[in-house]
């Protein structure tokens, strides 16, 4: 079975071991990286090249936003998806325009997340 790799970009440690846990968990998921900050992400992104990457828009240092244009850039061939505990529409219209696949809300989407997941972990590469 392929797995389908995944990095993790959260400034909250409570929440990352919660997405770490419940990703692994997936059959055919693995979370292989996790970063805090803008330009910590960009470099082990680029340098790690995982399948997805769920990009929380606040960062303990830049932006999700930077993490998103850098990585349009550099590496469009990887799915990156945005989350936030501020999901308004401005903001999910904001991550559309720069090449999210979609936008979670952290506080009420992590089953949808986890659903998404699943079904992609379930598809060949």
């Amino acid at each position: 079975m392929q797995v389908h790799t995944i990095y993790v970009v959260e400034d909250s440690l409570l929440l990352v071991e919660r997405l770490v846990e419940m990703l692994d968990a997936v059959p055919g998921a693995r979370v292989t990286g996790v970063a805090t900050g803008a330009d910590d992400a960009i470099e082990d992104i680029l340098a790690e090249r995982p399948d997805m990457v769920l990009l929380d828009l606040q960062l303990a240092q830049g932006s999700g936003y930077d993490v998103l244009k850098a990585l349009r850039a550099a590496a469009p061939e990887i799915d990156v998806y945005m989350m936030s505990s501020f999901a308004a529409e401005p903001y999910r219209r904001i991550a559309a325009r720069l090449g999210a696949r979609d936008f979670f809300d952290k506080g009420t989407d992590l089953r949808r997340l986890r659903d998404l997941v699943a079904a992609r972990a379930a598809r060949p590469h």
